[in-house]
């Protein structure tokens, strides 16, 4: 299966363990944007071209998830938040409902004002469990 791995930014220094271990499963896996250069955006915050930049990484997040047959959500615990996920990863879990493909979740989902929204998205929530990815 063709696997996006999606996350805040803050969780990017995970994502080689799970690439090899679903890669060691036979899946092909690819990692989200900017994540071998996670400071590209502290470059554009805070001038005229962030928002076009943002708008460019949101439309190609997209098109490369248009290409997968799933996305596997790494939600951790971020700053007090339990199982975080952020604005971007939100967009990316919903343009994979919207495109009909299989949506995991690492960990159970975040509680808040999104919950109803991520639920109806019927995610699979593996509680760490690799192996329940199929």
């Amino acid at each position: 299966m063709k696997i996006l791995l999606i996350c805040s930014k803050i969780f990017y220094d995970r994502l080689t363990y799970f690439k090899l271990e679903l890669e060691n499963m036979g899946h092909e896996v690819f990692m989200p944007n900017c994540w071998d250069c996670p400071e590209t955006e502290a470059k554009y915050r805070g001038t005229a071209e962030h928002s076009k930049w943002k708008s460019r990484m949101i439309k190609h997040s997209e098109e490369v998830i248009s290409n997968m047959d799933a996305v596997l959500v790494l939600n951790y615990d971020k700053n007090g938040q339990k199982n975080y996920i952020g604005g971007a990863t939100f967009l990316e879990v919903y343009d994979a409902f919207r495109l009909g493909k299989k949506i995991y979740f690492i960990n159970p989902l975040p509680e808040g004002m999104l919950k109803d929204e991520l639920i109806a998205f019927n995610p699979i929530i593996i509680n760490g469990d690799l192996k329940s990815i199929k």
